[in-house]
């Protein structure tokens, strides 16, 4: 059954035959001895220069990533274990009970549940341990936001695992029965006088509770590192103190991070793509327990290797402290009387899907077939009943080992910590579940299993009870319930829980820093040149400009804000260690311990993740920050709309501004670049606005009602705002237009026959011309095309087709739900005072324009033009034309809505 490891596995040193065995362990027993005499620091100098040695030699060889397949902290290492060892089990036990009964109440119909609601058993319960040595020992809650109070650590749970946080939950008083019995049942949930319990972490659908959304696998992984870095952004900018002192001298209990993840899901490419980030920044402050019960969804995650030496290698080599959480307590003593070596050689020799049989197995069968396998190993389990075999603990399920990795990896300094802890899927749920292939997918449990379980963990439970689902809750004076509430007083209250208590920040006047823009008289610009010049002011604001972050992705100079370089400087954890080969030009790269720009590198999903922990300050910090994320329009809702929609569940507050947006700006860039749906994307956002202006003066309106909307109300929205690189003349924003400009479209201007060089009110023919964003200017010049054959134009500046969109069909709800006053849409009302056809252009596909079609007056024809297809590579005039956008056509398509 021992299946030796893939030789793609092994080092080039494993595969060598030694042929001189004495000078072998003549070398051995050297250094052993310089370890026992000098000691380890010593044996660590020699093996450095060994190293260097041989790299010098050029002999090919490079030590290994991977060390033995047995526990990092040694036995003699541990700390004492802090806590009531009987009675932290007693509860882990009554946690794994109590979130099992949830799961499978809600997919039993005598029960009131449903077969369809699912949820999963399996997760939690190999993860229980992990959570509760965390939540007894670690997990830090927020005191308060005073001077010396401990703002509370940061807590990224593994989703799958969400029962087992809402059992603990019930345990603490914060969740009823009633709720319990609601698991995710959120609709009906209120009639029975219960909160519904959502399926994982949900910040928007409990906020209250949930801190962070992880239910999208990676998601999770990369938010708490960037989380973890904009804690060290804070602390450098001197906004907040998050690492553990305070002016006076005196010290808190650092900040940290936590997040507890599965194996199956670091393969998510963003689970893994941050690492470096976290190591070169020294990101002690942040520990990741990843949990290693070696099976995904469907099967094992690598079934013909081992994920805890795939993971080992991969954060060692990005430069993480990597602490091993393999075996638990009753394997101390096989390991100290295996003399020989062969329970080593023997666990690094067995595959992960071989592992996985073993935890599906009994005591007898591994008796049979692991320690079977060679005399020596069956001699280490002489004297071993079948039980006590069943019975020998992996890491992850030993609260003394758990507790042992988890206090290593806090008193780490220098490197973020992985913490690898080996554990069962399904663990304690026996035949039923315990290491099956099906087990993440078990949501029932017949009777017997529910007595097996019961009796595993020694439950006070009746079989009435057991087979019944009652949940279980000790008395409030037992030792379990003061064990639970004391430890939880001391780490400063319960977790988790999400708050939202901050100050408000003032925004400057309008007039301060848009001036230029809101009375612009002509003159040649860009949106994008209009918003780095108003970012530039904003910044200068005492109140205001330090709680601003801009955030780019390796873009800046593309964006036109290279002046900023000098103004705020970029953030750096370690300043600015060289002479920047512009060093003498006014707009020189600069990089501060205190700079303000967050330049993240060629990484839209860490540069998301950085706007997100930004966003999300007020609620995480007590401390109101105020993100703008500038990129490249088609890179955000397409590369990292998943990223985004989190980050929306995480009632995230900030601007994320879509550059060279549209599928005709962008010129050269082709296909890859040129965006023409994200608006459309934005849509589906509850809580985004997405906005397209035209005009410098519109985005400066939709800016400063953006900022007063999060930072001032503190209402939980977020702006995505288009912008163009291309230079056209702005012209003065009309008198009255914000609020059409807010709420979607106003009518920009009227355009009639001349004759003689005065308009002439006299036409038989009406259309009238919709555009957005970089097309507005075509339908500028359409109109006027128009006016001179006689036509009278209206011309609409749309700045938000879903605001539109969503006023209306609020419009609707409120018609249809028997409101006498359900109000006209917005869109409507402005279209009133118009007449004839209406054509609506815009550099997006047509979905977006068409978005609005219902809440076009009723008979006026209605016809959309848009990007739809692929882009190309040309300029900006043949791509306007190519894709029926240009004044030409605009003009063409009101000739035939016209019958001309």
């Amino acid at each position: 059954m021992n299946a030796p490891l893939p030789t793609h596995l092994l080092s080039p040193q494993d595969t060598v035959a030694d042929i001189d065995p004495q000078e072998t362990a003549e070398w051995r027993d050297a250094f052993v001895a310089l370890v026992a005499t000098e000691g380890p620091e010593r044996a660590r100098l020699i093996l450095a220069e060994l190293v260097h040695l041989a790299r010098t030699q050029q002999i090919g060889w490079q030590p290994q990533l991977n060390t033995p397949y047995v526990n990092t902290v040694a036995v003699q290492n541990q700390p004492v274990f802090p806590g009531d060892l009987a009675v932290e089990e007693r509860l882990a036990s009554i946690m794994r009970w109590n979130a099992l009964a949830m799961v499978v109440r809600a997919n039993q119909a005598d029960l009131g549940g449903s077969s369809e609601l699912g949820g999963h058993i399996a997760s939690y319960a190999s993860a229980a341990d992990l959570f509760e040595s965390g939540f007894n020992h670690f997990f830090r809650a927020r005191e308060g936001l005073g001077e010396g109070q401990h703002r509370g650590d940061l807590v990224f749970f593994q989703p799958h695992s969400a029962p087992g946080v809402y059992a603990r939950a019930f345990l603490e008083g914060r969740l009823s029965e009633q709720d319990l019995m609601h698991y995710r049942q959120e609709l009906t949930a209120p009639a029975a006088g219960a909160q519904g319990l959502c399926s994982y972490p949900h910040p928007w659908l409990m906020p209250d509770f949930w801190q962070f959304p992880t239910g999208s696998m990676g998601i999770g992984p990369i938010s708490s590192i960037y989380h973890a870095r904009f804690m060290r952004y804070l602390t450098h900018r001197n906004l907040l103190n998050c690492e553990g002192r305070n002016e006076a001298g005196g010290h808190t209990a650092k900040r940290r991070v936590w997040g507890v993840f599965g194996d199956g899901e670091m393969d998510e490419p963003e689970s893994m793509s941050a690492l470096t980030l976290a190591a070169r920044e020294g990101l002690d402050n942040l520990v990741w327990v990843v949990n290693c019960n070696l099976q995904r969804l469907d099967g094992p995650v690598r079934g013909n290797g081992r994920i805890i030496d795939e993971l080992e290698r991969l954060f060692a080599g990005a430069g993480w402290n990597v602490v091993k959480l393999v075996w638990g307590s009753d394997w101390d003593g096989l390991f100290a009387r295996d003399l020989t070596g062969a329970l080593v050689r023997t666990l690094q020799g067995t595959v992960d899907g071989q592992m996985q049989t073993f935890a599906a197995k009994d005591g007898r069968f591994n008796r049979d077939n692991f320690f079977g396998q060679s005399p020596e190993l069956a001699a280490l389990a002489q004297g071993m009943t079948d039980e006590q075999i069943d019975r020998l603990k992996r890491g992850g399920h030993d609260l003394v080992k758990i507790h042992a990795a988890y206090a290593a990896a806090a008193a780490h300094k220098g490197q973020p910590t992985v913490i690898l802890a080996h554990t069962k899927k399904g663990y304690g749920m026996g035949t039923a579940g315990q290491g099956k292939m099906t087990t993440h997918s078990q949501k029932k449990l017949h009777d017997s299993d529910l007595i097996e379980f019961r009796n595993r963990f020694n439950l006070p439970l009746t079989d009435a009870q057991a087979t019944g689902l009652a949940f279980y809750k000790p008395a409030e004076d037992s030792p379990e319930m003061q064990y639970l509430r004391r430890h939880r007083q001391q780490l400063g209250g319960y977790l988790p829980r999400r708050e939202t208590v901050c100050d408000a920040l003032p925004v400057p006047a309008i007039e301060s820093y848009a001036q230029f823009a809101l009375q612009a008289d002509g003159k040649e610009m860009s949106t994008t040149m209009a918003f780095v010049r108003m970012l530039g002011t904003l910044l200068k604001d005492a109140q205001l400009g330090p709680r601003i972050v801009p955030i780019v992705a390796d873009e800046a100079r593309t964006f036109g804000m290279a002046n900023l370089f000098k103004q705020v400087g970029i953030y750096s954890s370690v300043g600015q260690r060289y002479a920047p080969e512009d060093i003498g030009s006014v707009l020189s790269y600069r990089e501060a311990l205190d700079g303000q720009i967050l330049e993240e590198g060629i990484s839209e999903a860490g540069a998301i993740a950085s706007w997100t922990a930004a966003a999300t300050s007020y609620s995480v910090h007590g401390l109101a920050m105020l993100p703008f994320y500038i990129y490249y329009s088609m890179f955000g809702f397409q590369r990292v709309g998943d990223a985004i929609w989190a980050a929306a569940d995480q009632r995230a507050r900030g601007f994320l501004l879509g550059a060279t947006s549209g599928r005709t700006t962008l010129g050269g860039e082709g296909l890859q670049h040129q965006d023409g749906s994200s608006h459309l994307v934005a849509a589906t956002i509850p809580n985004c606005k997405a906005y397209d202006p035209a005009y410098a003066g519109e985005m400066a309106v939709i800016i400063d009602a953006g900022m007063r909307e999060m930072v001032t109300e503190q209402r939980d929205v977020f702006y995505y705002v288009t912008l163009m690189n291309e230079n056209y003349a702005q012209p003065d924003l009309p008198a009255g237009a914000t609020e059409g400009v807010l709420r979607g479209c106003y009518v920009f201007r009227s355009y009639q026959r001349l004759m003689g060089g005065r308009e002439s009110p006299i036409s038989s023919k009406y259309v009238t011309l919709m555009g957005s964003g970089a097309i507005l200017t075509e339908v500028v010049k359409a109109a006027e095309l128009l006016a001179a054959e006689g036509v009278e134009v209206t011309v609409l500046s749309v700045t938000s087709w879903s605001e539109l969109a969503r006023d209306g069909v609020a419009c609707e709800q409120r018609a249809l739900s028997g409101e006498a006053e359900h109000g006209t849409p917005w869109l409507t009302q402005q279209l009133a005072g118009t007449a004839g056809p209406v054509i609506a252009a815009t550099d997006y596909v047509r979905a977006v324009p068409e978005t609005v079609r219902a809440f076009v007056p009723e008979g006026r024809r209605y016809i959309t033009l848009g990007t739809d297809g692929f882009g190309r590579s040309d300029t900006r005039a043949a791509l306007r034309q190519f894709f029926g956008v240009d004044a030409q056509t605009v003009a063409k398509a009101a000739r035939f809505a016209l019958g001309l």
